[in-house]
Parts: C-alpha cells; sequence; structure tokens
C-alpha cells in the first residue's frame, strides 16, 4: 500500500487542477486592484505587479480591463501570495472592526438623544475617559437640531465623535 502513496504524491498537477489555481491567483489580484492607494502601499508587491495593479486604475475598455487582469494574474504566479494574502486578511478584520465602532456609535447617538440623561449617565459610567462637556454639547446642538427640523448636521459630528472614540479607546 506505501508503494501506491508514494507514487500518487509524484503526480503531476492535473490541468484542471492548475487552472484553478489561476482562477484563484487571477482572483486575489482582483482584490489587489480593488484597494486603495493607501492600502495598496502597504501590500508587499514586486515592481511589475504594482504597476500592473496601477495601469489597470486608468484602464477604460472592458476588454482591456479583462486583458490586463488577467495579466496580473500572471504576474500573481511569482509573487508572495501568503504574505499579500496576510495583508488583505488585516484589511478585511479593520473593516469589520469598523462597522462594529460605527454600528456601536450609531446606536448610543440614538440612545443619548432619546433617552437623554440616563442614557448619558450610563455612557459615562461605562466610559468615564470620554469629555463629558463635548458630548453634552454635541447631544444638546443635535436635540435643538431634531427640535427646529433642521439639517443634521450636530447629529453627525454626534455620530463621528462617537465613532472616533471608539476607535481611540480600542487602541
Amino acid at each position: 500500500m506505501e508503494e501506491f502513496d508514494d507514487y500518487e504524491e509524484e503526480l503531476p498537477k492535473s490541468k484542471t487542477q492548475l487552472k484553478k489555481e489561476m482562477h484563484q491567483l487571477q482572483e486575489l489580484g482582483k482584490r489587489l486592484t480593488e484597494l486603495s492607494a493607501a492600502q495598496l502601499a502597504e501590500v508587499p508587491l514586486d515592481g511589475d505587479l504594482r504597476e500592473a495593479v496601477e495601469t489597470l486604475h486608468r484602464i477604460k475598455s472592458n476588454e482591456a480591463r479583462r486583458r490586463q487582469l488577467q495579466y496580473i494574474g500572471r504576474l500573481m504566479r511569482s509573487a508572495d501570495v501568503d504574505a499579500i494574502e496576510k495583508v488583505l486578511e488585516r484589511f478585511k478584520e479593520r473593516d469589520q472592526q469598523h462597522l462594529r465602532f460605527d454600528k456601536m456609535a450609531g446606536d448610543w447617538r440614538e440612545r443619548l438623544l432619546q433617552e437623554g440623561n440616563a442614557a448619558q449617565s450610563d455612557f459615562f459610567d461605562r466610559y468615564p475617559h470620554a469629555d463629558h462637556q463635548q458630548l453634552r454639547q454635541l447631544i444638546r446642538d443635535s436635540q435643538r437640531e431634531i427640535k427646529n427640523n433642521k439639517p443634521p448636521t450636530n447629529q453627525r459630528k454626534l455620530f463621528r465623535y462617537l465613532r472616533d472614540f471608539f476607535i481611540q479607546a480600542s487602541q
């Protein structure tokens, strides 16, 4: 039986398996093209691959974009795929964390505006290092906006303050 196990390990990859791997590399290359310039700068890419990704952003024709994506997939064969995937995973985790902070900020904003002093006391009990004066001012201004049917400028400021506070508190 051992002879057969060794034999199977020596078999070359099938054409289907090679094609599947190439599609995976092309998909990873496509994910690179969806990054912002700042994010792309953090990804460990060689010069040709970085240039190919940046070139794709300038291409308007669908057919030319498709060919460029295939070219990026070919360049991915010689890239450090594990390092690239680690950076992309870190971006994904950071995005999920920011979504969580956005939800927390939205929930707290609603609660602070609707429940008033009880919610403020609860917030300050949970987060004693928050800027009490600034938060109270933002809440008052937001409530005044709601009462006078004004655009939600201060409500947005309150949301941004809360989101930034949660981001800072997590670091």
